[in-house]
């Protein structure tokens, strides 16, 4: 052994997992043991840091034993496995895609693809190896077509994850038209996502984009069933301190933008990158973050640290953290299945092709009403 190196028994290192993966009881509320300080008598009582916390715990609490039930349940998933019987319409009449599709929009370097990789690690065991190239190695990457994973690895998987163009705080609409494009007209694999000023960049030439076009149209065009706006809190964090709101605003506007909004159901947010900052930030970033766009501290956000960029198996040493992802992944197929419309019967197309007919004869006559009303008042003027 070299001088100086240091070595850890099995459960020394069993320790240190332990606490990196409880890393909220360091927090003043919790006693040397780890226990809570306080008596919960009156739930309305409680703050939201209280709440946050207690959050926590229940995540802890339910991750070692109910991690492997919850994973087996996203492999065996089918479309519409969660869909629930409502206003008199069998199943057979709902209209189900083949596949449900989520997709995870953030701004630049928010750890969208690191998601990826994690869902990877955790969801189909793959371990250490990255499906999708992250930002890491070069702080100038970008993701500049649109990557379909199918994260269980599996043929005959129920559901497919993709991973977006991050969007720029400064230029945010031409983002945001991109993300409205995405949830309208749907997504397919290899799908360029070109905006202005991208030849600066010297990675995305007219040749490459002309290619994408001519394959792009040979894959299977998905339209979007969920959204997921991930967002960087060791960043945010750093520029709320600085006095810099940009990032925060950029989040809240993608995060209540209505074309993501699905069946009065809200995307749900994930926060990574919380392992750079200590506790105490870690808490208050994901409260100032949840208070400023308006969601619950508790059920509407996720804080998922992505540790497999540090060589870190999220499963075995973090199982919070892996339940954590896993019922996020969850809850997005049980909103996705609630959000199924029925199928369009024959009356229903002849009721839209009447109702557009009607439409052109209203728009027609309103258009010869406001040219003789002209004319009429030229006419009075002579």
């Amino acid at each position: 052994m070299k001088s100086g190196a240091v070595s850890y028994s099995d459960d020394d290192q069993s320790e240190m997992c332990k606490s990196l993966s409880l890393w909220w009881r360091t927090a003043e509320e919790f006693d040397e043991n780890g226990h809570l300080n306080f008596e919960i008598s009156d739930l309305s009582k409680l703050t939201p840091r209280l709440k946050l916390l207690r959050e926590m715990e229940r995540l802890a609490f339910v991750a070692p034993e109910g991690f492997d039930d919850l994973r087996h349940k996203l492999i065996t998933y089918r479309t519409g496995d969660f869909w629930l019987p409502v206003g008199g319409i069998k199943k057979e009449e709902m209209d189900i895609p083949p596949a449900i599709t989520i997709l995870l929009a953030g701004l630049v370097g928010s750890g969208k693809s690191s998601l990826v990789n994690m869902m990877y690690s955790v969801l189909g065991r793959s371990g250490l190896i990255p499906f999708a190239q992250t930002s890491s190695g070069s702080s100038h990457y970008t993701t500049m077509f649109l990557e379909e994973h199918n994260v269980v690895r599996c043929v005959r998987s129920g559901f497919c994850v993709f991973d977006t163009r991050g969007l720029d705080c400064n230029i945010m609409n031409e983002g945001l038209e991109d993300v409205l494009t995405w949830m309208s007209d749907g997504v397919r694999q290899n799908q360029p996502c070109y905006r202005p000023g991208d030849e600066k960049l010297g990675n995305f030439s007219g040749q490459n984009e002309s290619l994408s076009l001519i394959t792009n149209s040979r894959y299977v065009k998905r339209q979007v069933n969920f959204a997921m706006v991930v967002a960087n809190l060791a960043e945010i964090h750093q520029a709320f301190k600085s006095g810099d709101l940009k990032p925060l605003d950029s989040i809240r506007v993608l995060f209540q933008y209505p074309c993501i909004q699905k069946s009065n159901e809200s995307p749900i947010l994930i926060l990574t990158h919380g392992d750079k900052l200590n506790a105490e930030d870690r808490i208050n970033s994901r409260l100032k973050i949840c208070e400023y766009i308006g969601i619950s501290e508790t059920s509407g956000a996720y804080d998922i640290a992505c540790l497999t960029e540090q060589g870190i198996l999220p499963d075995e040493s973090d199982p919070v953290t892996a339940f954590a992802l896993t019922e996020a992944v969850y809850r997005s197929l049980m909103l996705s299945d609630r959000s199924h419309l029925p199928k369009r019967r024959f009356k229903d197309w002849i009721l839209l092709i009447v109702s557009w007919i009607m439409c052109c004869i209203a728009s027609f006559f309103g258009f010869l009403a406001h040219l003789f009303s002209k004319f009429d008042h030229k006419h009075k003027l002579k």
